[in-house]
This record gives structure tokens, sequence and C-alpha cells, in this order.
């Protein structure tokens, strides 16, 4: 697999890892103020999933980079 396949490859990943995260955080605010659960909405567990969702949004692309950047070394 040629250098630039790999680029788009993990530009797609680190895209969709930061997606996967804002539409958690983007379900726990609908979880917040809407009657998605339950009527009236749920602040507890919207908050939590939000909380989440930021989490994985801010860290998984680190992670990945991480990865990738050990990969780039074992390959070297």
């Amino acid at each position: 697999m040629d250098d630039e396949t790999i680029w788009k490859r993990r530009l797609l990943a680190y895209m969709g890892a930061r997606a996967f995260g804002l539409a958690i955080f983007f379900l726990g605010i609908a979880i917040i103020y809407t009657d998605l659960l339950r009527e009236g909405g749920w602040r507890q567990v919207g908050a939590i999933i939000a909380i989440l969702g930021v989490i994985d949004a801010l860290f998984a692309p680190r992670l990945l980079k991480k990865s990738w950047d050990q990969q780039d070394r074992e390959r070297k």
C-alpha cells in the first residue's frame, strides 16, 4: 500500500472518530432538552453522555495518531 492511500485512510479514520464523538455529544444534549428518553428530558443521563462524547471527540483522534506514529517508527 502506498503512502497516499495510507494517509487518506488515516484522515478518514481521524475525522470519523471526531465526528462520532460529536454525534455522541449532540445525542447527550438531545437527551437533556427533549423527550427522547423521557418526558421533560433527563439531565443526568444526558450530561453523562454529552461528557463522554466530548472526551471521545478530543482523545480518540489523539490515540489514533499515537498508534500511527508507533506503526510508522516500526516500519522504518
